[in-house]
């Protein structure tokens, strides 16, 4: 099983699990919308994503997803305060301008964040730039710098950080292993090669 492929199980997994039945959900960068797809099946959920990238829309609209065409943070202004259950960020956050100003947005919309990254601090990405002086690329990262989205480089005590600044609250926390698969709870800012939270405001 390819990496991504890993990858979005586990999301599916551990998002279908915090996600109550019959939840309201909106998915920030959905993708081809397939955990949205899952969500409506396996929890009922009332579903909507936004994505930038027109052919992954049109994934969507063929799994029967409702899905927005646009800018995130634009798409956000539209809702009032709490109109969602739950907001979806996975993956998101290294791509965009301003991720800690689109976290405040989202937790303005949505009462519970699901927030999941790769986590730059682990340990292989770590011996990656010392010993070549480069960004990785791999399954991971597939594409070199000139090819790249902008790219914030995103790691587990960063992210703490921002959280413990802005009086956010961690629910749950998962810390996985380079494998994407199995959970990692010792040193998680070096062992872990994705994290994945739960916050509320």
């Amino acid at each position: 099983m390819r990496r991504q492929q890993i990858k979005r199980e586990t999301d599916l997994q551990i998002i279908t699990r915090w996600v109550p039945e019959e939840s309201s959900v909106l998915d920030l960068g959905c993708g081809r919308g397939i955990l949205l797809e899952h969500l409506q099946r396996h929890r009922k959920a009332r579903v909507v994503g936004v994505d930038a990238q027109l052919e992954k829309v049109h994934s969507c609209v063929k799994r029967a997803v409702p899905v927005y065409h646009g800018d995130i943070e634009a798409f956000l202004e539209v809702f009032p305060e709490g109109s969602f259950d739950w907001v979806v960020l996975s993956r998101t956050l290294p791509e965009l301008r301003e991720p800690g100003n689109l976290i405040r947005k989202a937790l303005r919309v949505g009462r519970n964040l699901a927030v999941g990254f790769i986590n730059y601090g682990y340990w292989l990405n770590r011996w990656h730039a010392v010993r070549h002086g480069t960004r990785p690329v791999n399954e991971v990262f597939p594409q070199s710098w000139d090819q790249a989205a902008p790219d914030n480089p995103v790691t587990i005590n960063g992210f703490r950080s921002f959280v413990a600044k802005e009086g956010l609250t961690i629910e749950q926390a998962m810390y996985l292993r380079g494998d994407w698969k199995h959970p990692v709870n010792v040193l998680p800012n070096l062992t872990a090669g994705y994290a994945l939270y739960h916050l509320r405001s």
